[in-house]
């Protein structure tokens, strides 16, 4: 599991920069770099509301991923030991992208 750092202020499972969804799938099966990659599970917020899967957000989080050309990527597991989720301002899943993404 990854420390998961989330940068999307406005998703739904977004709480003080971490994960409250329980895991996530990271997409771009063509990725060529970060920009091509997108967090499928985003969720954009409505107003002030916050959702949890969890109790509390999670520092570590299960992350499959289809950016095959990712060096963290093994079998659509993520296994780099932090990632970062970036997207302020995403008003959908596209509007995000795993920071953490380095080709193979």
């Amino acid at each position: 599991m990854a420390e998961l750092k989330c940068g999307v202020e406005n998703c739904f499972y977004n709480k003080e920069c971490r994960c409250s969804k329980g895991d996530i799938m990271v997409g771009g099966q063509h990725a060529d770099t970060s920009k091509d990659t997108c967090c499928e599970s985003f969720a954009q917020k409505k107003g002030d509301s916050y959702t949890s899967a969890l109790n509390h957000p999670s520092k570590t989080i299960s992350i499959d991923c289809e950016a095959t050309k990712c060096m963290y990527n093994s079998n659509y597991k993520c296994y780099a030991e932090h990632v970062d989720i970036k997207g302020c301002g995403a008003s959908d899943c596209k509007g995000t992208e795993c920071a953490t993404f380095k080709e193979a």
